[in-house]
């Protein structure tokens, strides 16, 4: 993959959403939730303060994090499916 997202945007790999709960309920297609974990895989340079100077981001290639549900842009690179997120959207990193 070939992409430079900007300033505070962040290119993701969404992970895909489990299909037998903890208790071993098994789910099809359409009971599923959207997932909201994500690998980071690229990302910019960072926001512009007021005072324009650039606040790199908090995450870097490879984290595992969260994202608010309807957050993002979904792109298509070589086959596979991204999301385009501000990193103001990313709730948390999973470590």
């Amino acid at each position: 993959m070939k992409i430079q997202p900007l300033a505070d945007r962040i290119v993701v790999s969404v992970l895909e959403a489990k299909e037998v709960t903890k208790g071993g309920i098994v789910l099809p297609d359409t009971a599923q939730e959207k997932p909201q974990e994500a690998e980071v895989m690229a990302i910019g340079k960072g926001k512009v303060s007021d005072e324009g100077k650039v606040i790199p981001p908090e995450v870097k290639v490879g984290d595992k994090i969260l994202f608010g549900k309807y957050s993002g842009s979904e792109i298509t690179i070589d086959g596979k499916e991204y999301l385009i997120l501000k990193e103001d959207d990313i709730l948390a990193i999973v470590k």
